[in-house]
């Protein structure tokens, strides 16, 4: 997918209950502005890793909300810290 632009890797994604793990902090921009309740963004602020790497970061990120595992959120991870947002951003849960 990576010829395709951001609404049809969204609309993918949503249509298959997959999580978006990106570089990019436009699909953050897109859910927090469309107040979308789906699909769940994982934004990785650490570049220069290796795919094993990468995969060990998810497990750990997917790990730690796992109690909310039904939920949607975006989150971003950082060398020191982990952000989630639950979806839609800005509702009351």
């Amino acid at each position: 997918m990576w010829k395709a632009d951001d609404a049809e890797i969204l609309k993918w994604s949503s249509e298959r209950n997959a999580i978006i793990v990106t570089l990019d902090a436009d699909f953050h921009t897109i859910l927090a502005v469309s107040e979308a309740s789906g699909p769940s963004v994982i934004r990785l602020r650490l570049q220069g890793l290796g795919a094993s790497e990468v995969v060990d970061m998810i497990r750990k990120v997917l790990q730690s909300f796992e109690s909310r595992s039904e939920a949607r959120m975006s989150g971003t991870v950082k060398t020191r810290k982990t952000t989630c947002h639950w979806l839609p951003i800005g509702s009351s849960d």
